[in-house]
């Protein structure tokens, strides 16, 4: 399956802009090509346009080849670019699933790219009938969160693989908060759909929010597609030096910290179900847990009041009456549950 016939036709057509580091990729003693200052300052220099050092890495880490790897300043800048190379302005449009993460919808709104929504089902799964009816010819991606956000459940594989087989055009599953997950990541299935995109983050279980990095892996194909669209250095010397030093020695605190956080997020799962307030705590594989309660609001309020900040869901689509809240560290989680305990 090709997938240039989903492709802007001017994208498509489009000459990249070559950079200095882009034209030279051998070594040499004298650089004089980039009009940079030539006094050594740690960052005098751009910084590897296509980061195939820090991809290299990434590659032992996630057993995706580096060709099928593209990282952003976020994953937001890949949701951007997948609706810039796929979608036509005033004609195409993307399908997302409420209640969901919200930059799918900002991205195409900047865009000016139509938005049709197809609501998951009361237990938060893709309703893929109804998405397959709602696709048209115009429709050029589908938005998946898994584990979603705001929800924190992983969505069934067999749905994915249903909806990669039938949608007609791009699949995107943003896989944000994989790494809280015992689901496999959908990054297996990309030998198996070229139309497949899949997000990650640094940003959550990695603890680098602050660095702005995020990941797709895809087909080369796509991958090019990226590259040949993106700014020339989307990534930054600092933001690669970083995560390259977390990915070569920092690995072992990553592992210790996530255990400590799934340990967490299960003790906040059992005392929340215990306050007699507390109508329902959802399932959750992600580093948050959404509940249901008897006055949401007047709980938030008193949380606020209590120096303690959570999200307020109560008016997301199928989430009414539900506090979304972040698995903190042991002091925190302690913070909040004695505050509840005496609301």
């Amino acid at each position: 399956m090709s997938i240039n016939h989903l492709v802007r036709p001017n994208i498509l057509k489009l000459v990249p802009y070559s950079s200095a580091r882009s034209e030279f990729k051998g070594k040499a003693e004298v650089f004089l090509d980039a009009n940079e200052n030539p006094f050594e300052t740690g960052l005098n220099r751009y910084p590897d346009p296509l980061q195939w050092k820090l991809k290299a890495a990434i590659s032992n880490l996630k057993g995706v080849p580096v060709e099928q790897i593209f990282l952003g300043n976020g994953s937001d800048e890949a949701i951007d670019l997948v609706v810039r190379i796929f979608c036509e302005p005033r004609q195409d449009h993307i399908l997302i699933l409420p209640p969901t993460y919200g930059m799918y919808q900002v991205s195409a709104d900047i865009a000016d790219v139509g938005v049709r929504s197809v609501s998951l089902t009361p237990d938060f799964q893709p309703d893929v009938p109804a998405i397959l009816a709602a696709a048209d010819e115009h429709s050029k991606i589908l938005f998946i969160c898994s584990p979603n956000n705001p929800t924190g459940n992983s969505v069934d594989l067999e749905h994915i693989r249903s909806l990669c087989t039938q949608f007609k055009g791009v699949v995107v599953v943003d896989e944000a908060y994989i790494d809280f997950s015992k689901e496999a990541s959908c990054t297996t299935l990309l030998a198996e759909f070229p139309n497949l995109i899949v997000l990650q983050t640094f940003s959550k279980a990695w603890g680098m929010a602050g660095i702005r990095l995020g990941m797709a892996f895809a087909s080369p194909e796509i991958i090019q597609l990226f590259n040949k669209v993106k700014p020339p250095y989307n990534i930054n010397q600092l933001t690669q030096q970083i995560a390259l030093e977390a990915l070569e020695t920092s690995q072992d605190d990553y592992k210790k910290l996530l255990s400590i956080l799934l340990t967490e997020r299960e003790r906040l799962e059992k005392a929340l179900a215990g306050l007699k307030f507390v109508q329902q705590v959802y399932p959750t594989d992600a580093n948050f847990i959404l509940v249901k309660m008897d006055d949401p609001n007047g709980t938030y309020q008193y949380l606020v009041d209590a120096g303690i900040i959570v999200r307020n869901r109560n008016s997301v689509h199928l989430c009414a009456g539900s506090l979304r809240i972040t698995v903190g560290r042991p002091e925190e989680n302690d913070a909040l549950l004695t505050a509840l305990e005496q609301k």
